[in-house]
């Protein structure tokens, strides 16, 4: 079973984080397919009907992203709005993602201590990714646990990131393992 990365990142040379786990995620492609939609969509012109078929080919789909501003990249964000339409990926003919396996790949530029209620942020990673999984739930897919480093923009040492590039591919596998027992 493969897995489809949908990558949103708007700098990705620039990115420590995510250019790592996109290089491990290369060497496992008869896997694991990589789409990055900054690079499909320069200009913003989503193919939606593209994007659509992309997304009805695979059971088992991350969502790769630095978060920042407790949010996702503005590309994603368009890439929901025009991608997830109605009567494709929800109301009463709408039931392309159904039972599909949706998660989360998150660089956190802060540290894990902070996204606890006495923490600087005083809320929780699920807590900040609640509209993830409400449209998750929404089109019928099923939201699996999200994976992250925190510390990315500065706290996070090469070997750290190396190690999270490891510990991604073993997230994908152990999902990837679970929906194909699940077929």
């Amino acid at each position: 079973m493969k897995t489809l990365v949908i990558l949103a990142h708007p700098n990705i040379e620039a990115s420590r984080v995510n250019r790592r786990w996109k290089e491990e995620l290369e060497q496992h492609a008869t896997d694991i397919t990589i789409h990055e939609i900054y690079q499909a969509y320069p200009d913003w012109n989503i193919d939606v009907s593209r994007e659509q078929k992309l997304l009805e080919a695979y059971d088992h789909i991350i969502l790769q992203f630095p978060l920042y501003w407790y949010s996702y990249p503005p590309l994603l964000k368009k890439w929901f709005d025009d991608v997830f339409t109605y009567g494709w990926a929800y109301g009463s003919s709408g039931n392309k993602l159904h039972g599909k396996k949706l998660s989360l790949a998150m660089s956190i530029g802060d540290k894990k201590e902070n996204y606890t209620p006495e923490g600087s942020v005083s809320f929780t990673v699920d807590e900040v990714i609640a509209p993830f999984k409400a449209s998750i739930n929404h089109v019928g897919a099923v939201a699996l646990p999200y994976f992250a480093v925190f510390g990315a923009s500065f706290q996070a040492t090469d070997e750290e990131i190396n190690q999270s590039a490891e510990e991604y591919i073993r997230y994908i596998s152990k999902y990837q393992n679970e929906v194909e027992l699940n077929k």
